[in-house]
């Protein structure tokens, strides 16, 4: 058997001298505890917001998007375009038309985004999750229609079960001749039926869906598009085909996938909550290094036990394992206890909700996911102070083996 691993066990769990020992101890492996559960359960927040959040940007934004390098529109009628819409790894492959334009519901306006979408954009099946009123349909029996964002329904007050009142359009013509007299020749002005409001986020609710062939005409655009929408089939590798389309399509295009077109938003998760990690860690490195009290405590209360292992040949080196195991089982212990009580928890949470969000969020109670990889970084992240604590206390021994030395 290990002998230093054998001592430090029979001293972890002996009775002291002195009770503060205990005591000390105790609080120790408790304020390990504490820290490292609070900070599994943070962690896991944070993940069950980021799929929460994710899930609800991935509605509208496709696995894959195709843009031009340079400029703000392309053709699409090219051989490889059209040979990846006839693609069996390809579920839908919508063609993307988008401009700022003038929005006007009787007497209020405002500009808003209108995207014009091909019909494959219809077969994404978690559209109708997005619908807060209405229906999203972009074509009916009696013509085009179109679906708008909660941000601009709400300041237009437009009405989706108003038969009569149309929105109206207005989109600035491409070539205006120098001498127009009246400003209104100056724009294409389109109605449409408004079908459905949807809301996902407030970057998206500003904007209006409408069929690719209305922006078109609104938008004096025959042929080019501003962007090529695909989603991809089950069990297709999405990077991979990333990697073909972009080396395929050549560097005109940029194919960017969900990660790449929310930049900024994959980049706010992150951040916040690797700020969460690093705060919580300077946290757990205090209840940590109570350690050093702990061990050192405990050197003086084991001086006769050091001074008789001295006698009998042990050396430093053994003496200073002891109280560094020592100093490690006590914090382990208290990690290992923090990360089963996160486990209870996420359980909690997961099934019972407990802790509410709100009356007027879009979920009730705060999501909560856990991640194997966030176990071993808190884990580490404990061995590695703990280690780092247990050796700087373990130095004390030998100091007192010297002391010990010097008097016989």
């Amino acid at each position: 058997m290990n002998t230093p691993f054998y001592i430090a066990k029979r001293y972890l769990f002996a009775k002291k001298s002195t009770n503060a020992i205990n005591l000390i101890s105790g609080i120790s492996m408790v304020g390990v505890m504490v820290g490292s559960a609070a900070l599994i359960i943070i962690l896991s927040v944070f993940n069950g917001l980021e799929v929460t959040i994710l899930n609800m940007f991935n509605t509208v934004t496709p696995e894959i998007s195709i843009i031009p390098a340079k400029g703000k529109t392309f053709n699409p009628d090219t051989k490889y375009f059209n040979q990846l819409k006839d693609s069996k790894d390809v579920y839908s492959f919508t063609e993307v038309l988008q401009e700022n334009a003038l929005l006007k519901y009787n007497d209020k306006q405002a500009v808003g985004m209108v995207k014009g979408v091909s019909y494959d954009y219809l077969k994404n099946t978690k559209l109708d999750s997005t619908i807060k009123e209405g229906r999203f349909v972009l074509n009916n029996k009696s013509g085009y229609t179109s679906v708008i964002g909660s941000a601009l329904q709400s300041y237009l007050n437009v009405n989706t079960v108003d038969p009569f009142t149309e929105l109206e359009i207005y989109s600035p013509k491409k070539d205006i001749a120098a001498n127009t007299l009246n400003p209104a020749d100056d724009f294409v002005n389109k109605s449409i039926r408004v079908s459905g409001v949807f809301e996902v986020q407030q970057e998206f609710d500003n904007g209006i869906i409408v069929p690719l062939d209305f922006a078109r005409t609104l938008l004096g655009e025959e042929e080019n598009v501003s962007s090529i929408e695909i989603y991809l089939q089950p069990g297709v590798d999405v990077e991979k085909f990333q990697e073909e389309v972009a080396e395929k399509a050549g560097s005109a295009f940029e194919v960017r996938n969900r990660a790449q077109q929310n930049r900024s938003l994959y980049h706010i998760l992150n951040t916040e909550k690797w700020a969460v990690y690093i705060i919580l860690t300077f946290i757990l490195i205090i209840a940590i290094f109570n350690i050093i009290g702990s061990l050192t405590m405990l050197v003086i209360d084991k001086v006769k036990d050091i001074a008789i292992l001295s006698s009998l040949g042990a050396s430093k080196s053994l003496i200073k394992r002891i109280f560094l195991l020592e100093g490690m089982m006590i914090t382990m212990s208290g990690c290992v206890l923090g990360l089963i009580i996160g486990i209870i928890f996420y359980f909690i949470q997961h099934n019972f909700g407990i802790i509410k969000m709100g009356e007027d969020t879009l979920i009730s109670s705060y999501p909560i996911g856990l991640k194997w990889k966030d176990f071993i970084l808190v884990f580490f992240t404990v061995g590695i102070f703990s280690f780092l604590a247990s050796a700087l206390s373990s130095n004390l021994s030998v100091k007192n083996i010297e002391q010990i030395n010097q008097s016989l």
